[in-house]
């Protein structure tokens, strides 16, 4: 394969590219939009019309955990297949037919009828988690609402008692250390957690579905699992567990990032967050522009099964391309001013949440969910700024997502 020379960063985990990506991303998709990466062994493609024609292109497929797991070392087959295997189950990295009749499946739960109906729960649950956050005299706001809020509404949806949120968030934790590749002790030890971790997850889902077997008619995810379609189409009990914990890792560490990275973002533009404060509803797209901006997915993998050509590029059956949503979403071509935070922004066709058959199938959903916390902080937490003077940002080392560690906050006079 031959590669141009370039001074480009095309390290995307180097340390200063993961802590602010925007400036090599907007080099790539200026001078090589579709650029290989020695470092990655992989194309990254970075602007908007490629990325999006790229979410319906059938040469390039999802299913991109098994071809991980065939090119393994039997060394490191032991250390990472059982987690791997696992994973592979998933709705979002299989093709169709598979791929469909499992989206079917789970489509249900998500029907907009359903979600709308949350809503008052959900506002029940944001506003119960910001009076432990004020009463406490919390200041990390990770720890103390982004993360257990989403913890407790996808349990709720799920079927698990709310009062079990913590262990989803903990699941959710240590299975991003193999999902995202965000953090850990070392590939191993990041491994073993995670297998351990979903063990335990999966072990618990079994039990939710054996009690609706024995109690059934719950209006809860597990409850449409387990009863079907109506058309006598149903999955079975591994692939209900699997898609309970796809839904718990994915309606979970997206949106609490997301959460957090929308407060961030308004403290550091105060003009903006005084328009959502002085107007509500402008709080939706607020939501949008945050995903726009800083969305919590910076990376999405496909295997390429047959040959194509990509702006001149030939790119050969059984490479990997990395597309980059978080580089599409600030293309100019595409975008006015596309790294200015506008949260009037309008319209804002993002990325963020795909396109096409593998469009985020819990999107209203999150966007709901966002909508209603950051209606909410803004409201409930007057003078919102920074704790710390000159505040460190942290965020997760990893290819894939995009989230802070922690962030500290102060409110009131």
């Amino acid at each position: 394969m031959t590669t141009l020379p370039s001074p480009l960063r095309d390290d995307l985990l180097d340390p200063e590219v993961n802590h602010d990506p925007y400036p090599a991303f907007a080099a790539l998709r200026e001078e090589d939009p579709v650029h290989y990466s020695e470092t990655h062994r992989a194309w990254l493609v970075t602007r908007y019309d490629d990325v999006a024609a790229a979410f319906g292109d059938a040469r390039l497929s999802s299913d991109r955990v098994r071809p991980l797991l065939a090119a393994l070392s039997p060394e490191r087959r032991f250390e990472a297949g059982p987690v791997m295997e696992l994973i592979a189950d998933w709705m979002v990295v299989t093709d169709q037919p598979r791929h469909t009749r499992l989206r079917k499946l789970a489509t249900a739960a998500f029907r907009p009828r359903q979600v709308a109906a949350m809503e008052g729960r959900v506002r029940e649950l944001v506003e119960g988690q910001l009076d432990e956050f004020v009463a406490g005299g919390e200041q990390e706001l990770v720890a103390g609402f982004s993360m257990p809020l989403p913890a407790t509404v996808i349990a709720e949806l799920i079927g698990a008692p709310a009062a079990d949120a913590e262990r989803f968030a903990l699941w959710s934790r240590e299975l991003a250390l193999v999902a995202f590749g965000a953090g850990g002790d070392g590939r191993g030890e990041r491994h073993r957690r995670a297998l351990a971790s979903i063990e335990e997850m999966l072990s618990y889902i079994g039990e939710l579905i054996e009690r609706e077997r024995v109690e059934p008619g719950g209006e809860t995810m597990i409850a449409g699992l387990v009863a079907g379609d109506g058309d006598g189409e149903r999955l079975d009990d591994e692939e209900i567990k699997g898609m309970c914990a796809l839904m718990l890792f994915a309606g979970h560490e997206t949106t609490t990032t997301t959460i957090t990275s929308a407060v961030k973002l308004l403290i550091e533009h105060p003009d903006q967050l005084e328009m959502v404060r002085a107007d509500p509803a402008l709080a939706g797209r607020a939501v949008e522009e945050v995903l726009r901006f800083e969305g919590a997915i910076k990376v999405l993998h496909r295997w390429v099964l047959e040959d194509l050509e990509l702006r001149g590029r030939e790119i050969a059956a059984g490479d990997r391309v990395l597309l980059i949503p978080a580089a599409a979403n600030r293309d100019p071509d595409r975008f006015v001013e596309p790294d200015r935070f506008d949260v009037s922004r309008s319209p804002n066709p993002h990325l963020a949440f795909g396109r096409g058959a593998h469009a985020c199938i819990g999107a209203m959903l999150a966007r709901m969910e966002m909508r209603v916390a950051i209606t909410a902080i803004v409201e409930r937490l007057p003078g919102l700024r920074f704790a710390a003077a000159e505040p460190r940002f942290d965020w997760t080392p990893s290819l894939a997502s995009r989230g802070l560690v922690e962030l500290k906050v102060a409110h009131g006079g």
